[in-house]
């Protein structure tokens, strides 16, 4: 991995994330750096998912692929909120 990658899977994520964060109804009480982690981590697993499915790559922006990583940022952020909420 470059550092350029590294960089634009950071930013992604923080995308991700962040999209993921305001789809979510209600209010979560998860900072905004555990958001840029979860939407990290949904755009990486998404991605592989995408790649297992045989989601075809384009030369512009993979729609379902996108998708499927902003359902799975929904879904972890509102993991990670309902943990936290529990634990206090």
């Amino acid at each position: 991995m470059t550092i350029e990658s590294i960089i634009g899977a950071i930013i992604i994520g923080a995308v991700i994330g962040a999209i993921g964060r305001l789809l979510l109804p209600g209010r979560q009480a998860i900072g905004w750096i555990l958001t840029i982690v979860v939407g990290i981590v949904a755009a990486l697993i998404g991605t592989a998912i995408a790649q297992v499915l045989g989601v075809a790559t384009t030369n512009g922006i993979d729609w379902i692929e996108l998708v499927m990583q902003v359902v799975l940022a929904v879904i972890g952020v509102g993991l990670v909120a309902g943990l936290k909420r529990s634990r206090v």
